[in-house]
């Protein structure tokens, strides 16, 4: 059984980086593991030292044999999703659709099902004993926990039904009708726009029982996952870390803990400059050593708050981009939770 862990949390914080280091940590440890990120800055690409080669099929490191990664692409994922939940004529207009191409880009919940949906299918493989995945930075990464019911209500919703004509099958009722007032407000337009629009959401209307149903899947598979939220100590992160959770239980799950990323040192806490130093140096010493107490509290503030298990990773003066700086930096970690690298 493959094991899953879920790394998530606000932009900017170092979550892919934090991905990327358990990857190697638990490669290293020898399970076969895959990394898979659906940020398309591809950060993952650069702190795995693998360049511009990571695309949607899980890639083997060069340099360590039981490493792979990937990067997800949402619409070509959200493609498969009509291949499969479609038949295949309805699949095709489904995919050429200009309405259909524009969801699959620019609607978030039917990205982060798509990511979601094409992960779940890498862990249910069971080539991996871990897949860690680096989710996507959209709403702090709660999108991806809450996108399958999400699209579920998206094509079989009530507006919807509305609109095609209430339970299905409604083609009947649609070209009976709807096309022909469709075509008369069309020739106002000067264009087949609304009728375009109807075949669409018609055609959407079909994949509601496959959609339906994986998203259960999908939910099942995060319900069982190791769920890691990835902070810093700064406000605005840590404001997010708190709203996600407070808000992940109603998504579907519940998070193991919380890593706080780049951690100054608790020795830095009053420390007492020696004399000879310049007083520029002095001071600025000082000031870590403030800055190291306030990150304590912070981290003892929400751990009291939100009941949560709080792990550590220091700061480094750059983020590590190869293997062993990778391995370096998790090695580096403190309370990380017992067994997580741990195939089950």
């Amino acid at each position: 059984m493959t094991k899953t862990i879920l790394v998530t949390g606000a932009g900017g914080v170092g979550k892919t980086t934090v991905s990327a280091a358990l990857g190697v940590k638990a490669a290293r440890s020898g399970m076969r593991t895959l990394v898979l990120t659906v940020d398309p800055a591809r950060r993952l690409a650069s702190a795995l030292g693998v360049g511009e080669n990571l695309g949607p099929e899980p890639q083997p490191h060069p340099d360590e044999p039981n490493l792979w990664a990937a990067m997800l692409d949402a619409s070509l994922s959200w493609r498969s999703v009509a291949t499969k939940h479609a038949d295949p004529d309805v699949a095709d207009r489904l995919v050429n659709n200009e309405f259909f191409i524009a969801a699959s880009q620019h609607f978030p919940a039917s990205q982060s099902y798509a990511a979601a949906d094409q992960a779940a299918t890498f862990v249910e493989a069971g080539a991996w004993d871990i897949v860690v995945v680096d989710t996507p930075p959209s709403a702090g990464g709660i999108d991806f926990f809450s996108a399958p019911a999400q699209m579920a209500d998206l094509v079989g919703g009530r507006l919807l039904r509305w609109l095609t004509g209430g339970p299905l099958p409604g083609r009947f009722l649609y070209r009976r009708a709807g096309r022909p007032f469709l075509r008369i407000a069309d020739s106002i337009l000067g264009s087949d726009l609304l009728e375009r629009v109807a075949e669409f959401l018609l055609d959407l209307r079909t994949t509601y029982d496959g959609v339906s149903d994986r998203g259960r899947q999908i939910e099942a598979l995060m319900g069982r996952a190791t769920i890691l939220v990835v902070t810093t100590a700064d406000p605005a992160p840590i404001a997010e870390a708190t709203r996600f959770y407070r808000e992940l239980p109603e998504a579907g799950g519940i998070p193991a803990a919380v890593i706080f990323n780049r951690t100054l040192p608790g020795e830095w806490i009053g420390f007492e400059p020696p004399g000879g130093l310049e007083r520029e140096l002095a001071e600025n010493m000082v000031r870590w050593g403030a800055e190291s107490l306030r990150q304590g509290d912070a981290r003892a503030e929400f751990a009291a708050v939100n009941r949560s298990h709080v792990a550590t990773i220091p700061w480094v003066p750059e983020p590590p981009n190869d293997l062993d700086g990778l391995g370096r930096l998790m090695d580096s970690a403190d309370a990380l939770p017992d067994g997580l690298l741990v195939a089950p």
